[in-house]
């Protein structure tokens, strides 16, 4: 197959952590051609000479030296229909940019291509407010922009999370309990004083154990996590902000969030997603560049990477 990969550009991808690197040599093992583009290099055009949605895209050869993981062939002018599967794998933010790339992916999708994760599902699927959807996983959380109903929930439970809602890798989150001084003037910076909505969840103690991310591939769920454990004197995990990852297997309750949510996400073209528990609570559901596969596979006996690419495979075929 020839699997075309939109992502951030090669050179800032860290080949010895980096889930798309990971799908690409995975990829490659199996026979398949891998090319490689950004989405500034999308578009669309009609009329004579018009070809649809094409990108301009290289075609790459993966080594296994983390220090030099690739050698791309000059750019060619790819249309997407022409590849066997579209692998959406950009980072956020999710800004205009990034919904405009949607747009053009989904007409690629109308002349024949096939977008994982599908274009439509990415934009449906905020990574913080699908949470509603799922509230019964959910500790209890509030998103708005209202300044009184964000000081209602810190005074009502004492202890809060307060975050971005198109944030990744811990950024901009904050811990505020009741009597912290600085609760108004974080409230007022996160939320640019009324003119952006945050999302507030209780603080969930068991975050010192981990915030445990779980992978499902195609609908099916991958038996082991990577739970992100904060180091001294930090309340986030995430592994961009000095977190240690720890792979262990499911538990129970993991495995009842994950096999409930896996069908229904996989049913709507959300291919491969990552979601984040926390004790036993559901925190985010992540679909746009979902990451951990190198560390499961390097601390566990499954290589995601493989199983994606296997499962990519058979939703081709099908």
């Amino acid at each position: 197959m020839r699997l075309l990969f939109v992502v951030d550009p090669l050179p800032n991808l860290k080949a010895y952590k980096d889930s798309s690197v990971a799908m690409m040599r995975a990829a490659a093992a199996r026979g398949h051609a891998v090319w490689a583009t950004t989405v500034d290099r999308l578009s669309w055009e009609c009329g004579e000479g018009g070809a649809g949605v094409t990108a301009e895209a290289s075609a790459l050869t993966l080594a296994a030296d983390d220090a030099d993981w690739y050698r791309a062939d000059a750019a060619q002018t790819l249309r997407l229909a022409d590849c066997d599967a579209v692998l959406m794998r950009k980072d956020p933010p999710f800004d205009i940019e990034y919904v405009t790339a949607t747009w053009l992916l989904e007409q690629a999708e109308r002349e024949g291509a096939r977008v994982f994760n599908r274009p439509r599902a990415l934009r449906d699927h905020s990574e913080k407010l699908v949470l509603a959807e799922f509230a019964d996983f959910a500790p209890p959380s509030l998103a708005t922009r209202d300044a009184a109903r964000l000081n209602d929930f810190i005074e009502r439970e004492g202890d809060v999370i307060l975050k971005p809602l198109d944030g990744m890798g811990g950024r901009g989150v904050f811990r505020v309990r009741r009597d912290d001084p600085n609760r108004n003037a974080i409230v007022e910076t996160l939320s640019a004083d009324g003119a952006r909505s945050i999302m507030a969840q209780r603080f969930i103690p068991e975050i010192a154990a981990g915030d445990k991310r779980i992978l499902l591939i195609g609908g099916e769920v991958v038996p082991y996590c990577l739970a992100r454990v904060p180091k001294a004197g930090e309340t986030r995990g995430n592994l961009a902000v000095g977190g240690i990852g720890e792979v262990r297997p499911l538990s129970a309750r993991d495995r009842q969030i994950a096999a409930a949510l896996a069908p229904v996400l996989a049913a709507r073209g959300l291919f491969f997603v990552g979601i984040d528990v926390i004790g036993d609570f559901l925190t985010e559901i992540n679909v746009t560049s979902p990451t951990c596969m190198v560390e499961i596979a390097q601390g566990s006996d499954v290589d995601p990477a493989a199983l994606f690419v296997a499962a990519l495979e058979r939703a081709c075929a099908s």
